[in-house]
């Protein structure tokens, strides 16, 4: 077993390795026994970490849905339930997925009950240990539109009956604690502020986009979560695979950008492949691989507690477990600061 760090969650008592291992290929990408696998030698690398999504697995399609949970559930029988820290996600409003619930994806009291009724069931288990938001069910600018548009703006569940609702499923004992993804700034200090008026648990995490080409959470994003204690795990490390190198001499070959028409179109912006090649090139120059360079900078960030990789082979997954071993030296990370300054988030 690999020597990984372990890290507690905000102001919670789960303890997660520093790589969570992301599923969402699971159940399309991945067949069952694929994502056996993946999980079996991940644990075997000393990852307690798991993410799902009710949703997942992606492209979202109603023939699929719930698909990734219950392969996961499956393999979590294989396992003492203790050893291993669940965390999924609940659909919420905006986006073009009407087969869950019917469509009514509002964090209403009845809607947190029976997603996370749901969740368990396919899981196989009786507790969640981190239940989150998939994404806020107020309108924000979301998955490649950074421009707030105040006309867009839409009703919302109330935040005092979300977080009322989430508090009661934890009271219950279905879910241990909460967190939110894909949210802003202004949301994470809302709802940690909101639930401490209602005297309700605070959430303890934020899962949202971080990379060497979207650093958009190193500004107002690390400063609200460092002062309310909200860690960051950070997914899409490498950007749809971008950062690892393969893609540098056209798609590769089953990979999303290849499988699913318009998927990852957030990360197809100006200046992108001038970042990419750039921290590529440095990365050889220091005889790392690419992926390896571009994780360990992500796992070096005072504001993220674990990072989610996610693979589709296990020469992959191997890749990105270690990348744990990396350790940035300060001329390595100047470098890469510099890289920055000339490409400043071009997929932000």
């Amino acid at each position: 077993m690999a020597s990984l760090r372990y890290n507690t969650l905000g102001e919670s008592d789960l303890r997660v390795s520093e790589i969570c291992l992301g599923t969402m290929t699971f159940g399309e990408q991945n067949s069952l026994s694929e994502a056996h696998a993946q999980l079996d030698r991940a644990a075997a690398y000393g990852v307690n970490f798991i993410d799902a999504a009710e949703m997942y697995p992606v492209p979202a399609r109603a023939a699929t849905q719930g698909r990734t949970e219950e392969i996961v559930g499956a393999w979590l029988q294989t396992r003492q339930r203790d050893a291993v820290v669940l965390a999924t996600k609940l659909a919420g409003p905006g986006r073009p997925i009407d087969w869950v619930r019917g469509g009514d994806l509002a964090y209403t009291a009845k809607n947190v009950r029976l997603a996370v009724e749901n969740s368990l069931r396919r899981l196989k288990t009786d507790y969640i240990d981190l239940y989150q938001t998939h994404w806020p069910d107020r309108y924000v600018p979301l998955f490649g539109p950074v421009a707030y548009e105040p006309e867009l703006e839409r009703p919302s569940t109330p935040t005092d009956e979300q977080i009322s609702a989430i508090a009661q499923v934890i009271k219950e004992g279905k879910v241990r604690h909460w967190g939110v993804s894909n949210e802003t700034a202004w949301g994470v200090v809302e709802l940690s502020r909101a639930a401490q008026r209602l005297g309700a648990p605070k959430p303890v995490s934020i899962q949202n986009a971080y990379s060497l080409i979207n650093r958009h959470f190193d500004g107002p994003l690390a400063e609200a979560t460092r002062h309310e204690r909200v860690s960051l795990l950070a997914y899409s490390p490498l950007a749809f695979g971008l950062l690892s190198g393969k893609h540098r001499h056209g798609i590769a070959e089953k990979s999303r950008f290849a499988l699913f028409d318009g998927f990852g179109n957030r990360y197809r912006k100006a200046n992108v492949d001038e970042a990419v090649a750039a921290y590529a090139e440095l990365a050889h120059e220091h005889s790392v691989s690419p992926a390896q360079l571009a994780l360990a900078f992500v796992r070096s960030r005072f504001f993220v507690q674990s990072t989610i990789i996610g693979a589709t082979t296990l020469a992959q997954l191997e890749e990105n477990l270690t990348s744990s071993e990396l350790t940035l030296s300060n001329e390595l990370i100047a470098r890469i600061e510099a890289i920055h300054a000339r490409y400043p988030s071009p997929a932000a």
